[in-house]
């Protein structure tokens, strides 16, 4: 199968920074673009980046010139360097990849993490 394991989150004040991780393993032909989405409780699971397999990103309005998003291919790791954190920000982060698996068959599907918390209190 695949796993898409996430660290790096935590506590951190307004202004302050966090990098979040997220490593895919398992049976991995291809894995195309790599994201992170958020969720606070109630609310829908929001997108917050995305960066193709070519490294072209893009971002939600919301943290545009905030948070970097990266990959490292030769890894199967995708980070988010989230800067000048704001109370908003505070959810759930989950690592979502869109991967090509052979398991049985050969088969293309989401996969995402267990998530990780992110807290910015004042």
């Amino acid at each position: 199968q695949v796993q898409l394991v996430e660290s790096g989150g935590g506590l951190v004040q307004p202004g302050g920074s966090l990098r979040l991780s997220c490593a895919a393993s398992g049976s991995i032909l291809i894995i195309f673009s790599m994201g992170w989405y958020r969720q606070t409780p109630g609310k829908q699971r929001e997108w917050v980046a995305r960066v193709t397999s070519g490294g072209m990103t893009n971002y939600a309005d919301s943290v545009k010139g905030r948070f970097t998003i990266s990959r490292d291919n030769a890894k199967n790791t995708v980070s988010l360097q989230m800067n000048s954190l704001k109370p908003e920000d505070t959810a759930v982060y989950y690592c979502n990849a869109d991967i090509l698996v052979r398991i049985t068959t050969v088969t293309r599907a989401d996969y995402w993490g267990q998530g990780t918390q992110v807290t910015v209190y004042s």
